[in-house]
């Protein structure tokens, strides 16, 4: 019986088209450093900084700002496949930890890495379990752990 609850609790890798939005790592970054989850003034100010920052990224690149990935910027702020390296960090902020070490992006992978390492050569983590893998400066897969599978 106890093996039965122990594998209950036990959430797999997951693969994902999307990834974290920007307020869900900003959350998750305040409560890992304050205990505690934002007023809605701290969370009002990373609103207005994030959308500050959104557009003028947007300004700078007026491809993307045409672009349907511009959706994802202003609505979702959302990281999504295909980002650059600058596009996510402006979304998430910095990562956790980076690594391009084949070991622990197999690790994080699991039952995926056999797709995932077909082009991934660096590896971020984020908050909440997210791996965004990169192939020089594109996002190419990403992974989430401790999130329970849709039924």
């Amino acid at each position: 019986m106890l093996g039965a609850c122990a594998s209950i609790d036990e959430v797999p890798v997951q693969r994902a088209t999307v990834g974290p939005r920007a307020d869900s790592i900003y959350n998750a970054r305040f409560v890992r450093g304050y205990a505690r989850l934002p007023t809605f003034d701290e969370t009002s100010k990373f609103r207005d900084d994030l959308a500050s920052r959104t557009s003028d990224y947007l300004t700078r690149h007026p491809a993307v700002a045409t672009s349907p990935r511009a959706s994802q910027f202003r609505f979702e702020r959302r990281v999504d496949l295909g980002m650059s390296t600058e596009e996510v960090t402006l979304l998430l902020g910095p990562p956790d930890a980076v690594t391009d070490d084949p070991g622990k992006m197999k690790a994080a992978a699991e039952i995926f890495w056999p797709e995932v390492s077909k082009q991934a050569k660096e590896m971020w983590t984020y908050p909440s379990g997210w791996s965004l893998y990169f192939a020089s400066d594109r996002l190419v897969d990403i992974t989430v752990k401790g999130k329970p599978p849709i039924e």
